[in-house]
């Protein structure tokens, strides 16, 4: 017994050598402080985004590996897998990130590795043509954000007169949490950190089920579409006739290839 207790003991010391050596080679790759699209205003104070910021290293072509890895595509965690191993800010994973932040940084990862210029197909209004032309990633404006959260990350929504809730803006663990067959009450579940003065999981099920009506609800989404903040994905384009205009673009699957 000894013997398999020696050997499991030599293997992990091996592997705590192997990941000790990743880190430190790691962090000596240059490296970048990026904004975070919420300006962090949706964390608790304590919390090591509350600052607005988050530092991340460039990728390598290791790093690319995990762009076309089989399992994690099939998972629907690449992006995920890709966010992790590019931070560099401790005790950060993707799964602390808000939505919103997550979705930032992945723009944010493609600038620092491939650069910031992205091909994207959008429609002349003036002549109805489909022109070909370059966005600067780099230059994309964030959407204003001016709600106040307390200290501990949570905003306060007034229902009506008499019924006041508390709701944060969920992280991507809760997201990937969300069950396909029940959206709309899983997010709000997932949102709604107090009701009344009941903040147990049971108090606020009970609430979403028996007593926040459709409509009150549908309220609520809209308040949280209108005041969630973001990316804007829109620039000025140049068209055909030299005229500029606005119009929004997508971005698309290939935002890590050119």
């Amino acid at each position: 017994m000894s013997r398999v207790t020696d050997r499991l003991n030599k293997e992990n010391i091996i592997e705590l050598a192997k990941q000790e050596y990743d880190v430190s080679q790691k962090s000596t790759l240059p490296s970048e402080i990026v904004k975070l699209t919420s300006g962090g205003k949706i964390y608790p104070k304590t919390h090591p985004l509350s600052s607005g910021t988050i530092e991340m290293r460039y990728m390598t072509a290791y790093d690319e590996d995990i762009l076309t890895n089989k399992s994690y595509i099939d998972q629907g965690i690449m992006l995920d897998k890709l966010i992790d191993n590019l931070i560099i800010t401790p005790n950060v994973t993707s799964n602390d990130l808000a939505s919103v932040d997550k979705d930032g940084l992945i723009i944010q990862s493609r600038i620092l590795a491939y650069g910031a210029e992205y091909p994207v197909t959008i429609s002349d209004p003036n002549t109805g043509k489909t022109l070909e032309r370059v966005v600067n990633l780099s230059k994309l404006k964030y959407r204003d954000f001016n709600l106040q959260c307390d200290d501990a990350g949570e905003f306060s929504y007034e229902i009506n007169k008499d019924l006041t809730i508390k709701f944060n803006f969920i992280n991507n663990e809760n997201a990937k949490n969300i069950n396909e067959n029940n959206p709309i009450s899983d997010l709000l579940f997932h949102m709604i950190t107090q009701v009344r003065d009941k903040r147990d999981e049971e108090s606020i099920r009970q609430f979403i089920r028996y007593e926040f009506l459709a409509r009150d609800a549908k309220q609520f989404r809209n308040y949280i579409l209108d005041n969630t903040p973001g990316l804007i994905l829109e620039t000025e384009f140049a068209g055909e006739d030299g005229s500029t205009f606005t119009a929004g673009f997508q971005v698309g699957a290939d935002l890590f290839w050119f």
